[in-house]
């Protein structure tokens, strides 16, 4: 004769006194699966990014970077406070005899003063830029931003300007235009999505696959 047991369910208790029967209302329940949906380390703003963005400038560390961008100012800190060609130990007359080139002044502006300028102006572009970088990485903001791929194109760039101006020989004019290619390759590197940067530059040094 077949027993017939009543129906459990997860809050009715156990029958007293039958035991065979509270044992098969628990193995009748198995417990359910957990509540909610798994959440990866992306969806919580950690872990490491995406595979098809490890490869391009969004990839970098923020903290990575702003070591860097600390390095560069004080870089482009020294640069500017280091004058090319030092300063007058003493009062100088001019070999015309019409100035006088005092103690302590910076002997490239009394003699090189177009690069003087220049020199001044891509220090203080370097300075600020890192400047900009670094508070950018400060207040978080995304490093794919204009604001950091700027700032970063623009002091890196400086450090080029900075060097070449510093020396005496070089055309001012020519200077810039290098300054001018560095900057628009510093950008072309750490903008484009690197397939894209690839067919650029192929393109550019006419690295067709034919060939």
């Amino acid at each position: 004769m077949d027993h017939q047991y009543p129906p459990m369910y997860a809050s009715a208790p156990p029958t007293p006194g039958n035991m065979e029967t509270a044992l098969v209302g628990v193995a009748a329940y198995p417990p359910g699966p957990a509540q909610g949906l798994p959440v990866r380390p992306q969806q919580l703003g950690g872990g490491a990014p995406a595979d098809g963005d490890r490869s391009g400038w969004a990839g970098n560390d923020p903290s990575t970077l702003l070591v860097v961008a600390t390095l560069l100012t004080a870089l482009a800190y020294l640069l500017g406070t280091s004058m090319p060609g030092g300063y007058w130990p003493q009062d100088t007359p001019s070999r015309d005899g019409r100035a006088v080139y005092r103690a302590g002044d910076p002997v490239m502006r009394d003699l090189h003063r177009p690069r003087y300028w220049v020199f001044r102006a891509a220090t203080w572009a370097g300075v600020a830029s890192s400047m900009v970088m670094t508070l950018s990485l400060l207040v978080r903001m995304p490093v794919g931003s204009r604001q950091v791929l700027w700032s970063f194109s623009v002091v890196y760039s400086s450090l080029v300007l900075t060097f070449i101006v510093s020396q005496s020989r070089t055309h001012l004019s020519l200077d810039i235009l290098i300054w001018v290619a560095v900057l628009a390759l510093i950008w072309l590197v750490i903008s484009l999505h690197p397939e894209r940067r690839a067919r650029v530059i192929r393109a550019i040094f006419c690295c067709n696959r034919d060939n």
